[in-house]
């Protein structure tokens, strides 16, 4: 994903409407930069890792509560995160990051993934033979090599990725929205999200699941306009934080 994708743009733009501040940006790993519709830093996207990405949401939440990023229009004290599938775990792992956990007012996933441990043996086996595996992008048809640094980090650091147990550390009132018909990441990975126990006085994670929604709700690159389950998650998403950012 990258931030011009599709939806993005409209759904900052509906939030920021709707009177709330909304940064968007790339990861540093998603190998795309500002304005380009092709991934052309290859280099990044071959050394991304997971713990990466996380990094990624901390430094801009930094960056906005260190009065960096627009401090006219953005309020440090009411802090909210929004993510999809792979960005919906880097969001989670964010919220419930030592530091953090206390001052994320809202946290919203979409698509979620419930793990990144997502490969085979096999599949792993043969990825450290080659030194990579390729990642086409269906928007592009572009192969783009990942290289092992994710797999190294996946092994290396399991604790820290592990996203079941950072959903029971989270404090954030959090919402789930998840398609019926998620082609990518079956919705079955919201369920697990949604059943970690919390501690006492945290509120249990809230789940919408859109029927008819697939991974990306409807919605294609370049933006057509919202479709039935698009405009449910854009629904769910801006009344979520509405209530708990103010």
């Amino acid at each position: 994903g990258f931030m011009e994708w599709s939806f993005f743009p409209p759904l900052a733009e509906l939030l920021a409407a709707r009177g709330f501040g909304v940064v968007r940006f790339n990861f540093s790993g998603s190998g795309m930069r500002p304005g380009e519709e092709l991934a052309t830093d290859l280099e990044g996207f071959r050394g991304n890792t997971f713990t990466a990405d996380r990094d990624d949401v901390l430094a801009v939440l930094e960056a906005v509560s260190g009065g960096q990023l627009a401090p006219e229009r953005l309020d440090p004290a009411r802090l909210g995160l929004l993510g999809h599938s792979r960005g919906g775990g880097a969001a989670l792992l964010a919220a419930a990051s030592e530091g953090w956990r206390e001052r994320i007012g809202a946290l919203v996933t979409w698509a979620s993934i419930s793990t990144y441990d997502r490969f085979s043996a096999e599949q792993k086996a043969a990825w450290r033979r080659r030194g990579e595996t390729l990642v086409v992008n269906g928007r592009t048809g572009q192969e783009l090599p990942m290289g092992t640094a994710a797999l190294d980090d996946l092994e290396a650091n399991a604790k820290g990725l592990d996203l079941l147990a950072a959903a029971g550390r989270r404090r954030a009132p959090w919402l789930i929205v998840h398609g019926t018909d998620d082609e990518t990441v079956p919705v079955a990975e919201a369920h697990r999200l949604v059943e970690v126990p919390v501690p006492a006085g945290v509120d249990p994670a809230e789940l919408r699941v859109v029927e008819g929604g697939g991974h990306t709700f409807g919605s294609r690159h370049p933006f057509a306009g919202p479709r039935g389950p698009l405009t449910a998650a854009m629904n769910h998403t801006q009344r979520w934080f509405r209530a708990h950012l103010g």
